[in-house]
């Protein structure tokens, strides 16, 4: 049993009589968000009887089973000769870029030609730091010059990879929020740009986002909602003390399904979302 539900599983067997409103903080905190939090704690109320702390850890394990399916299959190649376009969207510190990368491997694991775009033009660190991965991974990186339009990475990326026929171009695009209208107008501009080479182009959009950073989390994905259609979540940096919860939130509350899982630095600790692995982590 992971961390955070191993203190509440102790909590409750402590517990002569169950605080609903205590436990429903918990649930809370425990980043399952409001809506998810309400029904299980429904769920327990029907029981009708004396709730153990066996109970709580139950009902919760079924309510997250039911809410993800139970294979999301990942992201296939077009019927076309064009590549399979994903976008990499999120906040910086999430992972993004190291996303990008992992995302990238992945794809080549499985016997795919693969291309990353470093789209993230006014952070320079963010370029390097692909370009490295690039190296390390044995992948192709498309660039373009400092603060250049990232727009225009991507088309040429695009370009590009249309013209060496590969299987898969992953897109790095910035990771700014303080202004969302500018992240609206830019995130549209480089799906404009990639669809006149392609029209059903960029295919999956992808955000990142940080287990260990909660509630924060389902914030950035609903602002990034807004901004542009998002088709999948990668959750970083889950590393087993019983965060990640979120991402059940998130499922609950926009629909975004988890697709990947990042567990730390190296790429083979990125791995398709499985749900019975996953809840078995969390719980």
């Amino acid at each position: 049993m992971a961390g955070f539900f191993k203190k509440l599983f102790n909590k409750i067997t402590n517990q002569a009589e169950i605080d609903w409103d205590e436990l429903e903080a918990d649930l809370i905190s425990s980043d399952l968000g409001i809506r998810l939090t309400l029904e299980i704690v429904d769920d327990l109320k029907a029981l009708g009887r004396k709730i153990s702390a066996d109970d709580v850890i139950e009902v919760t394990r079924k309510k997250l089973g039911d809410l993800f399916a139970a294979d999301v299959p990942a992201p296939e190649r077009q019927e076309s000769q064009n590549p399979t376009v994903i976008l990499m969207v999120g906040v910086n510190g999430t992972g993004k870029t190291t996303s990008s990368a992992k995302l990238a491997s992945y794809f080549k694991s499985e016997g795919h030609s693969v291309m990353l775009a470093a789209a993230d033009t006014f952070r320079a660190a963010a370029v390097e730091q692909l370009l490295s991965w690039g190296k390390r991974l044995e992948i192709p990186v498309v660039t373009g010059a400092h603060e250049a339009d990232p727009s225009s990475v991507c088309y040429q990326a695009h370009q590009r990879a249309i013209i060496e026929k590969v299987d898969y171009l992953i897109c790095d695009t910035a990771g700014r929020l303080h202004t969302r209208n500018n992240l609206m107008e830019e995130l549209a501009k480089i799906r404009r740009t990639l669809s006149k080479q392609d029209q059903s182009a960029p295919h999956q959009t992808f955000i990142v986002v940080d287990a260990s950073t909660g509630s924060n989390a389902l914030n950035q994905a609903r602002e990034f909602q807004k901004a542009v259609p998002l088709d999948g979540l990668v959750l970083t940096k889950l590393d087993g003390s019983g965060r990640g919860g979120v991402a059940a939130a998130i499922q609950k509350e926009l629909g975004i399904t988890p697709r990947f899982i990042g567990t730390g630095e190296e790429p083979s600790e990125f791995a398709r979302f499985e749900r019975s692995l996953f809840v078995e982590t969390l719980l």
